[in-house]
């Protein structure tokens, strides 16, 4: 008889900082799958629920899917969006299960629940009882709770940043599934933690560091008996919750005592390289005079704008980087995505072919760079539809809503109606733009664009242009996280 399987994902990453609320709107922008539009939508993406729909198929289980929904890195979800998302979970519960198969990020926060994934698990395991098994998919950067790993017999996270291996870790979740509902194993989950807020190096594994060493040693534990899966959560530290911040889990059968000592020794050694970083922020004088150097090697200088990363929460349409790319007059440049859906009706009314002037970005917090008064020409207008076809994300549809390419001096500038990270060339490739012809390439986003945009660049730099997804916590002011804590406090090694 074919097992029954509840598969589900609800993702949002909180910037508890940001002052843009997280409604159902901002889910169907990113997208929100619902019922048997599921298996269409995420069948042959390189996705943690293209993974899961292989499993059913491979297994013939017989899959309940009541939504499939992620937002934009933004603030807070909204207790209207929380309920009708965590409710079309719940209510699927209402007929027998055999497991229970959810790709969450980890990370979010909503008006009613500080730790929303594990409320949701918590509800979940009431309404099922301790029976039926949980695996759980999560982010590289998941503030995992103890409630998290009280109610999950399986947690498995992203074992790449960027992160290219969601594919993997859904096969995996589901693969021990299997083996759960068939009754071969039986493992339960801990959680360890430290007094930081940093770590990991942010979870950077494209160069040497911390993150890529505790990986190493989580891979060697696995090995071992009654350890099913060792994951190492590097945190997110813009969220103003109590435990927020990296961790290491461990799933498995062994006693709780030796599963908790595992993860604590992985942990010591978070803490004693919690300062280890390989991030270096250029100033964007600096990297002006980088992307004006002469070079002949055909290839761009790519500038990561990281500190107004929409991935991170930031609102993508701090203006400092592209008013320092303007003034320093590059040519055969592109920049993406400012976020700006006013200036894209402004465009769409001119018209392709027309001049136009316009008050571009800045219009969230023009504290972080105000709006820039700029005359440009019109290139390209469009819906901002593509599709993923580099590492990250393959095969899912995406959209950054109706778009304009406006051409200002040297530089052709992307204009969305969406807050959108770079992570594909199709963001560029989709409006007309070649990022591999150009000098210069500037990009929103702080790390997931490498797994692109690496292999065609002769340089990455990435800038300070001083906006919310600054790495310096010291700079907000949290009043629900634990303290003391590093790197806010002063601590003993």
């Amino acid at each position: 008889m074919s097992k029954r399987v509840l598969m589900a994902s609800i993702m949002h990453e909180t910037n508890t900082f940001s002052r843009l609320p997280t409604d159902l709107e901002a889910f169907r922008r990113r997208y929100d799958q619902r019922g048997e539009a599921i298996p269409a939508a995420f069948r042959n993406t390189r996705s943690e629920i293209g993974a899961f729909l292989d499993a059913a198929g491979t297994h013939g289980w017989e899959l309940v899917h009541p939504v499939a929904a992620a937002a934009t890195p933004s603030g807070m979800v909204t207790a209207e969006a929380w309920a009708e998302l965590s409710g079309l979970v719940l209510a699927a519960l209402d007929r027998p299960l055999d497991g229970v198969l959810l790709a969450l990020h980890g990370a979010m926060v909503t008006e009613t629940a500080d730790d929303a994934e594990g409320d949701l698990l918590a509800r979940i395991r009431g309404k099922l009882g301790a029976d039926v098994p949980i695996a759980v998919t999560l982010d590289l950067h998941a503030n995992v709770t103890e409630r998290m790993a009280e109610h999950a017999n399986v947690i498995t996270a992203y074992r790449s940043y960027p992160h290219v291996d969601m594919y993997e870790r859904g096969a995996q979740a589901a693969a021990l599934l299997a083996r759960m509902m068939e009754g071969e194993i039986r493992p339960q989950s801990v959680v360890a933690r430290r007094p930081t807020l940093d770590g990991l190096d942010h979870g950077r594994t494209t160069s040497p560091g911390p993150m890529r060493d505790v990986l190493a040693r989580a891979a060697l534990l696995e090995k071992e008996a009654g350890i099913h899966v060792v994951s190492v959560h590097a945190g997110f530290g813009w969220a103003d919750i109590r435990e927020a911040g990296p961790s290491i889990s461990v799933s498995g059968e062994r006693p709780e005592a030796e599963l908790r000592a595992l993860a604590e020794s992985l942990m010591d050694e978070v803490w004693r390289r919690r300062d280890e970083t390989t991030l270096k922020l250029l100033p964007i004088a600096d990297a002006m005079a980088e992307a004006k150097a002469p070079d002949a090697s055909g290839k761009p200088l790519v500038l990561a704008d990281f500190t107004d990363n929409p991935g991170g929460g930031g609102y993508g349409d701090a203006t400092n980087l592209l008013r320092g790319m303007i003034e320093a007059g590059l040519e055969n440049a592109a920049f993406a995505p400012i976020s700006d859906p006013a200036a894209v009706q402004e465009c769409q009314a001119a018209g392709v072919g027309t001049q136009l002037s316009s008050a571009l970005g800045g219009k969230i917090d023009a504290s972080f760079g105000a709006p820039l008064m700029l005359r440009g020409t019109v290139r390209h207008l469009g819906s901002g539809d593509y599709v993923c076809d580099g590492p990250m994300w393959k095969g899912l549809k995406m959209s950054m809503g109706p778009t304009a390419v406006l051409r200002v001096g040297g530089i052709d500038i992307v204009v969305a109606s969406n807050r959108f990270q770079i992570t594909d060339l199709q963001q560029f490739l989709s409006l007309g733009i070649d990022p591999r012809l150009r000098s210069v390439v500037a990009l929103k986003s702080a790390q997931h664009f490498r797994a692109a945009y690496e292999p065609i660049a002769r340089a990455v730099l990435t800038v300070d242009s001083g906006a919310l997804t600054t790495p310096d916590y010291r700079r907000f002011a949290y009043r629900k996280l634990r303290r003391p804590i590093w790197p806010l406090d002063e601590l003993a090694p």
